[in-house]
Parts: C-alpha cells; sequence; structure tokens
C-alpha cells in the first residue's frame, strides 16, 4: 500500500547512541562548542556510509539526554531508508560511527551501544522483517524542520569541507558561532526571538534552555498534573496538540507516571529545539498552581520542600 500512494515516501525514526568507554561521554562532547562539530561530521559522514549518499537521512534534531545522545532521523526515499537499514542491522553503520569518531576526536576507540526506535516501536527486535521496520518508520512522519542548530552546523561543515586544503584547523575558528545554551543569542531575522531573561516572583532569572536535571525534577514532582502542564504547553507547541498528550499516556501506561512526565516534556525540547525555555516551562506550571515545583527548577528553594 505505500508502493501505491501518490506522496513522496517519508518517515521518521529515532537513533540512540551511547559509549560504552567510562572516559567518553557523547552528550557532554556534543554539548561542548569545541567538540560539537566533530561529533556532527563523525554523524554525518556515517550515515552517509549507511546509505551511499550524503542526502541519503536527514538529522531534524540532536538531543542531549545522558548517557544517551539522540538524533532524530528523516528518510524521503523508501529505498534510502532500506539501505539504511541493511546497514545498522549488520552492525557496518556502527563500525563507521566508532571509526569517524575516533578520528575527529583524535581519541583511542569510541565503543557504542546502539539503539534504534520509530514511535513506541523497538526497531532492534525486529530488524530481520526489513518491511515491517519500514512500515514503522513510514508511520511516524516527521513533525518538525531541521533545527535551526542542525542547519547552522551543515553550513559549517560545507564550509570544512571547501577550505580544508588551506586550514586544518578551521573546525574550532568556523564554528565558535555555535552557542552554548547559557548564552541565548537569537539569530538576526528570527521571528521568534527568545527573550533572554524573565520575571518570576519578582525576581529576574536567564532565559536558559531546559536543561537534562530540569528535566528529571520535573519528571519526579510533576505527578498527575503532568497532562494539565502538557495542555498548557500545546497552545504554543504543535508537537503536543491532540491527540499527542493521550496518545503518550496510553504508550507509557505500564512505565508509570514519572515516565508519562519525562516523555512530554521530551517532545517538547525535541519539537522546539532552542525555543524549549524555562520561561516557557515556568509559565505552564505557575498556570496549574505548581508554584513550588518552579521554584525548584529556579534553585529557590532544596528539592525537600518540594512535595
Amino acid at each position: 500500500k505505500m508502493a501505491g500512494s501518490p506522496a513522496p515516501w517519508i518517515g521518521s525514526a529515532y537513533l540512540f547512541l551511547q559509549s560504552t568507554c567510562k572516559t567518553i561521554a557523547l552528550p557532554s562532547l556534543y554539548e561542548s562548542s569545541q567538540k560539537k562539530p566533530c561529533v556532527f561530521k563523525a554523524l554525518k559522514l556515517a550515515l552517509a556510509d549507511s546509505t551511499g549518499s550524503v542526502n541519503g537521512v536527514d538529522m531534524l534534531k540532536v538531543h542531549c539526554s545522558h548517557p544517551h545522545l539522540i538524533v532524530q532521523l528523516r528518510f524521503c526515499k523508501r529505498e534510502n531508508c532500506r539501505r539504511f537499514l541493511r546497514s545498522y542491522r549488520e552492525g557496518a553503520l556502527q563500525k563507521s560511527l566508532q571509526s569517524h569518531l575516533q578520528l575527529f576526536l583524535a581519541t583511542t576507540m569510541v565503543p557504542l551501544e546502539v539503539e534504534l526506535k520509530a514511535g513506541s516501536e523497538h526497531l532492534d527486535k525486529m530488524l530481520k522483517d526489513e518491511d515491517r521496520c519500514l512500515e514503522c518508520i513510514y508511520r511516524e512522519k516527521p513533525d518538525r524542520l531541521p533545527d535551526e542548530e542542525i542547519t547552522e552546523l551543515e553550513e559549517c561543515l560545507k564550509s570544512l569541507m571547501l577550505h580544508q586544503s588551506t586550514n586544518n584547523n578551521v573546525a574550532g575558528k568556523d564554528c565558535s558561532f555555535l552557542k552554548s545554551p547559557s548564552q541565548p543569542h537569537p539569530p538576526q531575522g528570527s521571528s521568534l526571538p527568545t527573550q533572554l531573561t524573565f520575571i518570576f516572583q519578582g525576581q529576574q532569572f536567564d532565559n536558559r534552555t531546559i536543561t537534562p536535571d530540569d528535566h528529571q525534577k520535573f519528571a519526579k514532582s510533576v505527578s498527575k498534573k503532568w497532562k494539565q502542564v502538557g495542555r498548557s504547553l500545546q497552545k504554543s507547541c504543535r508537537a503536543l496538540r491532540d491527540p499527542a498528550i493521550d496518545n503518550l499516556a496510553l504508550e507509557y501506561d505500564r512505565e508509570g507516571l514519572y515516565e508519562q512526565a519525562y516523555q512530554l516534556l521530551l517532545r517538547f525540547i525535541q519539537s522546539e529545539g532552542k525555543k524549549a525555555t524555562i520561561a516557557r516551562l515556568i509559565a505552564a506550571l505557575e498556570e496549574n498552581g505548581l508554584v513550588s515545583l518552579a521554584e525548584e527548577l529556579l534553585g529557590l528553594h532544596s528539592s525537600e520542600d518540594c512535595s
């Protein structure tokens, strides 16, 4: 039935990467403005190796969720997706990525554990059934365009390739514009510039991006009100609009409230990118009477005070 569809074949999946070496933390490397271009280049080239084309698969977002680096992938041709699945199944993608990381990070072998998911489906369990994997990926339509940061890195990589012969150290210089989350600086011409600060209870706070620590505290403390917070966030987040929240509740019902809340905020962070700021989360918490949790996220009191 996919072959008979008049629309172009398009699907999405998430690639989970984790280093099994205690001294190498991929999320920390990606969060470093100096190492980020190296990790991105390794990802880009390994994916190109897996499909036989630089444009065989698109990266939409790279998310740091310690200890995992999670890459949202978009496939626009079934044949490219099929090549990727074969490369993944045979271990070629994993070996290629290890090799590129070793080269660009100038380190010893980077041992990796990899996992592939499409929605709630763990594709590693069905890799021998290629058509079923393709169906799962095809069902998951990408809910975003490439993240702003991905676009910047793509441009940086093109610049590197053009000037590589004249300056081998250009990576750190050309990519110095990549901002750290603690110093938000919206690009010129941005239609939705992120405010640099916001006011809460009469105090001024930096409007930073949501951190992994914020993510865990939210999931731990929001309890049954996670859906209400989600409804507040959905007003400005297309990825959380109906029936997304109810679907999350069903998908993670067995795992309980913590996982449901965690997945809600993960969906928000993945879809909004740099615009997934603490100010938006605090506003949603305030709207639902969760002032104590808002205070905890902003460091106004210890977690013991937050019930």
